[in-house]
């Protein structure tokens, strides 16, 4: 199957495909004409990656379970340190959307959102004291 169908069966956009093939995560045939040419594997692990990237794995990491995926002799145990790797991230990711709420929620409450120029908000990304 061409891009554009591999595109449609998989749920991602043609340029994405071809982004996946250019940093060497796919490698379809080339048909006689010299398109490429999908194959149901390849189809499969397109749906792979859109799957792990949909759970928010980096390029490398999504590189690294699809190697593990591949090898049947894997240890689960390589799998899941990535997984838990991922979900630390994840856990400080959160703590930084946290901190981030908290500070602007308190610049909120100190700003008087009156017609007059002073602002806490901006005073404050403006680094002023």
């Amino acid at each position: 199957m061409n891009v554009g169908e591999a595109a449609r069966h998989s749920g991602l956009p043609a340029k994405t495909i071809r982004y996946y093939e250019e940093i060497g995560l796919i490698a379809p045939e080339r048909a006689d004409n010299g398109y490429r040419d999908y194959s149901d594997e390849d189809l499969h692990f397109l749906t792979f990656l859109k799957r792990a990237r949909g759970l928010g794995f980096a390029i490398e990491e999504c590189r690294q379970l699809m190697a593990l995926y591949r090898d049947r002799q894997r240890a689960s145990q390589d799998v899941r340190r990535i997984a838990v790797s991922h979900v630390e991230a994840i856990d400080e990711k959160i703590a930084e959307l946290h901190a981030m709420r908290a500070t602007l929620t308190t610049l909120i409450d100190a700003c008087r959102g009156d017609r007059r120029p002073d602002c806490p908000i901006l005073n404050d990304i403006a680094g002023a004291r």
